[in-house]
């Protein structure tokens, strides 16, 4: 159904993830547990919406994470 979730947080990745990247997860993410790759126009706003949430809150998460040797950033 849907490619895995990869690990966005160094040094696993390389560099720092985007925004395109934290998104492409929580769309794989949302697909994943509502078992929808694309859902029917009546739930079009609802899953947009959880993946926007989604996205928020992990941008948050990786924002938030002490990995050693590096200071935590602000979110945007």
């Amino acid at each position: 159904m849907c490619r895995s979730i990869k690990t966005l947080r160094p040094p696993a990745l390389p560099e720092e993830a985007t925004e395109a990247d934290i998104r492409a997860a929580a769309l794989q993410y949302v697909r994943k547990v509502s078992g929808f790759r694309a859902p029917a126009a009546h739930n079009q706003e609802v899953f947009d919406e959880a993946v926007d949430a989604i996205a928020e809150a992990t941008a948050r998460l990786l924002a938030g994470l002490e990995i050693r040797g590096q200071t935590p950033r602000k979110a945007d």
